[in-house]
């Protein structure tokens, strides 16, 4: 036999340099046709998004050109978006003479509260004015953050939970001003995990590391959940919106308890295709048992044509193991792929557009 070195020997991976992680770029050898999207059969309203300065690492518009963006959403049936970015004073002025009031039928923009307040006394009251102001600029619904309940502090230097008792009247009278709240409470499950190997998401808290709020410094993320349930619980004549599937896309059977149990509470989508695709049948069968308290929304921001076609081939298709985020190099949230849920198109009218728009009274 020939002593020469084999093509088999010449490629085992014992003779090569160790891969590491961050160079793995595996290739799915998955053959399967995925379905032809064409046009989006219902107009669509995207509950959850950023269009102002907040989030921009230099504080300017994450959309520099408006007309491009409405392009944008016309060519994909995206009838509204609520802008989150609204903040409070100025920076509510400006975000609402950009969008709302130049498209008063494209754009929805929320406020959020001022928590520094809570380092004064008689913080409730200015807030509750604050809110009183805050509609008459025009704000159509609040944004309630995580920080409240991770970072916020009042005057003593104490967390504030989002069931504070100073809190309760504000979310009251929200309700009471027909301003929906959409509220971000605590984070994925796996970001009050230990930071080590057995955490699905450590590449992505390893780029992100203010996101870890596994510390004793932080409150659990089953503490939060219940602090979230109370406030709901407390003022039932506010209408509230889970953020990212009601703070909880892991737990759709939590999500599903909390929906019978409140009718003030509905769920938006936004941000969690990753953990919703790996349960669509789950996920299908929440939108059948709660068919009036799902809504659309992405959180992707600049506004993505792509990430609009991946959603509704999630929603619409029961194609197997797609991408969830198709432009990444790396899935940000973990080395995994998803599966369309296929909801019956009876329902999906309603998760689009008619929810939202039952809402926001448009």
């Amino acid at each position: 036999m020939s002593q020469a070195t084999s093509p088999l020997s010449a490629q085992s991976p014992s003779e090569k340099a160790p891969l590491l992680l961050k160079d793995f770029r595996p290739i799915s050898m998955i053959r399967r046709p995925l379905s032809e999207l064409g046009q989006a059969p219902w107009p669509i309203v995207d509950i959850h998004n950023h269009l102002g300065k907040w989030l921009h690492p230099n504080h300017e518009w994450i959309i520099p050109d408006v007309n491009v963006l409405l392009e944008n959403m016309a060519a994909t049936n995206v009838q509204l978006i609520v802008n989150l970015d609204g903040r409070w004073g100025k920076e509510l002025d400006e975000n609402i003479a950009r969008y709302d009031s130049l498209f008063s039928d494209k754009f929805a923009t929320f406020c959020h509260l001022d928590w520094t307040r809570l380092k004064s006394p008689g913080a409730t009251k200015l807030l509750i004015q604050d809110l009183h102001r805050a509609k008459d600029q025009g704000a159509r619904g609040i944004k309630v953050w995580k920080d409240l309940g991770l970072h916020v502090r009042d005057g003593l230097e104490q967390l504030v939970s989002p069931d504070d008792k100073r809190l309760t009247d504000v979310f009251t009278a929200a309700g009471e001003l027909g301003l929906p709240i959409l509220i971000h409470t605590a984070d994925p499950i796996a970001f009050f995990q230990p930071l080590d190997g057995a955490n699905e998401r450590f590449e992505e808290l390893q780029r992100e590391p203010t996101w870890w709020f596994g510390s004793e410094q932080f409150p659990p993320f089953d503490h939060l959940m219940g602090a979230l349930e109370n406030v709901i619980r407390n003022s039932p004549l506010t209408t509230f919106i889970g953020a990212h599937v009601g703070c909880a896309a892991e737990d759709l059977d939590w999500v599903s308890r909390m929906l019978n149990a409140y009718p003030n509470f509905y769920v938006d989508l936004g941000g969690r295709l990753a953990e919703l695709g790996r349960q669509p049948i789950r996920f299908r069968t929440l939108v059948e048992r709660h068919p009036s308290r799902v809504l659309f929304g992405t959180d992707d921001y600049p506004f993505n044509l792509q990430i609009i076609d991946t959603y509704r081939r999630f929603i619409e298709t029961e194609d197997e193991y797609f991408s969830y985020s198709p432009e990444a190099d790396i899935p940000p949230q973990g080395r995994w792929n998803i599966s369309g849920s296929n909801i019956p198109i009876e329902l999906q009218s309603a998760l689009y557009s008619e929810n939202a728009g039952r809402l926001l009274r448009f």
